[in-house]
């Protein structure tokens, strides 16, 4: 169920909600809307905090019930850290924490004054947008392949107010956009790969297209890849029983002359890693090795929403890669669409193979822009962790664009090198390039590897393999890099 934002301008302490929000620090400095609460209930909070009830620290929520004074039968109190460190991304924290406190309590709704308070650099528009992200983030729950339940008796929380100027509503209006594109990009990285394999992307960008006047799909088959020439491409699917779908999809935001910009999503529904076979335990996390095409999708799902003035293809090469005996061995060599040669020496280096001839296909639209995102290396989760995206690009302007919309977003990257002193990793005696280039810089030469298939445009590589999700059994698609790239194509609208 997506959450219904909204706004208001009611005060804490007569508020009609069936919850309220309001936020401590640790110094026991109460946020103004918490002050407010506090006056009304004769110190209540305040005896909290004293007594240690309360502690004010980062991800501490506490419910009080039935105030003295206070119409709001629940205020929800969300620890904010030490107020000098109080930045953006303990704003977000705090959010987070909140939204996941508030499913948990048995209410509808709830009316939030975390959006008063105040983020150093950042403006009303911000605050509502990212408190909104956080609340659709936490109430977002996968359901699709649990057998059907009762209805709850208790109401379902699904409603949440900011305080805010009537000036912020424009926010709600971007946050309910991206949050859908999120959605859009967890839902897919959370099915099963026997529901979502490649003809279900395929089927759901179809929709996307039918459902959002403006937007245009193809669905490239097999055979219309092998008169390409995607032969990168095709060795990879060769293992599946399931054929792979080359899809396409375009928005026409912008005027008639203007080039598009290109989003390119690696879209492996499920990677065993082929005949150089993964080890099995964690294996079924290779469901979300498809989520770079899943997260191209929620983006421009998102930038259609807004009917953003650019115009848009998006290609996502949606394969899945299976130790099938017609697979592919390492040691092959095949022809790219571009056609240059690529001699396989691990057939779990795939992601790399089904991109570079997406690649080279979508130069067909001659885009200004290209930008791809590919859960990709191992090596990039090494490197950076589970925090960052790794961002690699030769074009300094566009990757400082990027590395800017996640900093607005929180949804950040890291820029990794792409010099050509890497390239010489890749070389190989049997084909143009090798599409592995050794165990140090793996993160890096699958970048410069990617390069080879972008020259004369401007591209950025995405390595989203340490953000497209959480670890563990109970571990979910995150929608990442949907924020990053929505707000790359409004910062380029604008």
């Amino acid at each position: 169920m997506t959450i219904q934002f909204s706004l208001t301008q009611q005060a804490a302490e007569t508020a009609q909600a069936p919850c309220i929000v309001v936020g401590v620090f640790e110094e026991r400095a109460l946020s103004a809307a918490a002050a407010k609460v506090d006056e009304k209930s004769g110190g209540a909070i305040t005896r909290l905090l004293e007594s240690g009830d309360i502690s004010g620290k980062p991800g501490s929520p506490q419910a009080l019930f039935a105030l003295a004074n206070v119409t709001a039968p629940r205020v929800l109190v969300v620890g904010l850290g030490e107020k000098r460190k109080f930045d953006a991304a303990r704003f977000s924290r705090a959010c987070t924490e909140a939204a996941r406190a508030l499913k948990g309590l048995p209410l509808a709704g709830a009316i939030s004054y975390l959006t008063e308070l105040d983020v150093p650099g950042k403006d009303d528009a911000w605050k509502v947008r990212t408190a909104a992200l956080a609340t659709d983030a936490q109430a977002y729950k996968y359901a699709a392949t649990f057998k059907p339940r009762e209805k709850a008796k208790s109401p379902e929380f699904g409603a949440i107010a900011f305080a805010a100027p009537a000036s912020a509503g424009s926010a709600l209006v971007v946050a309910a956009a991206i949050a859908d594109g999120v959605r859009f990009a967890r839902e897919l990285g959370n099915l099963p790969p026997n529901i979502c394999n490649p003809a279900y992307i395929a089927e759901q960008a179809q929709n996307l297209a039918r459902e959002h006047p403006g937007v245009a799909c193809e669905v490239l088959e097999e055979a219309d890849m092998r008169r390409l020439g995607m032969g990168a491409l095709l060795g990879v699917s060769q293992g599946s029983a399931n054929p792979p779908k080359l899809i396409v999809l375009q928005w026409r935001g912008g005027s008639e002359s203007d080039k598009p910009y290109a989003l390119v999503g690696k879209g492996i529904t499920f990677d065993t890693g082929g005949i150089s076979l993964k080890p099995g335990p964690g294996m079924e996390e290779m469901k979300f090795d498809m989520c770079g095409g899943g997260g191209m999708l929620g983006a421009f799902l998102a930038a259609v929403e807004l009917k953003i003035k650019l115009n848009l293809v998006c290609v996502v090469p949606a394969v899945e890669n299976m130790p099938g005996g017609k697979a592919q061995r390492p040691s092959d060599v095949v022809t790219t669409m571009s056609g240059q040669t690529v001699e396989i020496l691990n057939t779990d280096a795939e992601g790399r193979l089904i991109l570079c001839d997406a690649l080279t296909y979508v130069q067909k639209y001659d885009p200004q822009i290209i930008i791809d995102a590919a859960t990709l290396t191992g090596a990039c989760v090494v490197a950076l962790g589970k925090h960052a995206t790794g961002l690699m690009s030769k074009d300094d302007a566009l990757a400082n664009e990027l590395l800017a919309a996640g900093e607005v977003t929180l949804d950040r990257a890291w820029r990794l090198p792409l010099w050509d002193d890497y390239q010489s990793q890749l070389e190989t005696g049997y084909a143009d390039i090798a599409n592995i280039g050794g165990k140090y810089a793996g993160a890096i030469t699958a970048g410069c590897f990617l390069a080879r298939f972008t020259e004369g445009y401007r591209w950025a590589h995405l390595d989203i393999a340490g953000t497209a999700w959480e670890e563990g059994r109970k571990g979910s698609a995150t929608g990442r890099p949907v924020p990053l790239l929505v707000q790359y194509l409004l910062d380029r609208a604008a």
